[in-house]
């Protein structure tokens, strides 16, 4: 309603000739436009099951939700997780158009990468490193088609020893490597949760357990987890 009125008294202001009149109308114009709610930017957080979980209370999107009230950036953001156990890249490929473009997002944030190599130990349906970065790079150009802004996020951690014992490191660092090419390559803010989860494990891991830091089961994220991925999604998120 205060939109529509909004366009009417401009076009007044345009075609009125009568200088007190045109100074009313642009008063009215000018007090609308303060007091007009202001679109909020939808934010999709697209994923696996770290995703998923991250949507339940004490999950990293509620914690990102509680940055921004204490930031007084209510106003500004809508949150949305989009997580579904098990999936991997292409996963998200086929989910774009029921999962991101149907919700009509600004900004989507992507955190994938944990299941096309965890899956290749666990199940033998993993994602070969050329795929994952070919299905990773056709999401990105569907979501710049659309002018949705992107975040993505690499991969963090399956396992949290720090003297490079888990079985799947060197993956993990090599799928990592791939996200952070893609971060460059097409000018996208990047969280870097693989040498975040490594930095702080390096510091508090001191006894070089393989869970119980960051994660509850070497990969999904317990309370501290939840914190630090929700603190460095914030970061992104306020500068985009």
């Amino acid at each position: 309603m205060s939109r529509s009125v909004l366009i009417i008294g401009t076009l007044l202001f345009l075609y009125c000739r009568n200088f007190f009149m045109r100074s009313i109308i642009l008063a009215s114009v000018i007090f609308l436009t303060a007091f007009m709610p202001q679109k909020k930017k939808r934010v999709i957080f697209f994923g696996d099951s770290i995703t998923q979980q991250g949507t339940a209370t004490g999950g990293f999107i509620p914690r990102i939700d509680s940055m921004c009230r204490l930031e007084n950036k209510s106003g500004e953001f809508e949150f949305i997780g989009s997580g579904i156990s098990g999936n991997k890249v292409y996963d998200l490929y086929l989910r774009l158009d029921d999962d991101v473009f149907a919700k009509n997002p600004d900004v989507v944030v992507i955190f994938i990468g944990v299941n096309d190599v965890w899956h290749k130990v666990t199940s033998g349906t993993g994602t070969d490193a050329d795929k994952f970065e070919k299905f990773y790079e056709a999401i990105l150009k569907k979501l710049k088609e659309k002018n949705i802004k992107v975040i993505i996020c690499t991969p963090a951690v399956i396992g949290e020893k720090t003297d490079f014992t888990n079985q799947q490191d060197g993956d993990m660092n090599k799928y990592a490597n791939i996200v952070r090419s893609l971060a460059q390559k097409n000018n996208l803010p990047l969280v870097d949760l693989r040498q975040k989860f490594m930095d702080y494990n390096k510091q508090y891991n001191t006894e070089n357990k393989e869970s119980g830091i960051l994660t509850k089961d070497r990969v999904h994220l317990n309370a501290k987890g939840n914190q630090v991925v929700a603190e460095e999604m914030w970061k992104a998120l306020k500068g985009i």
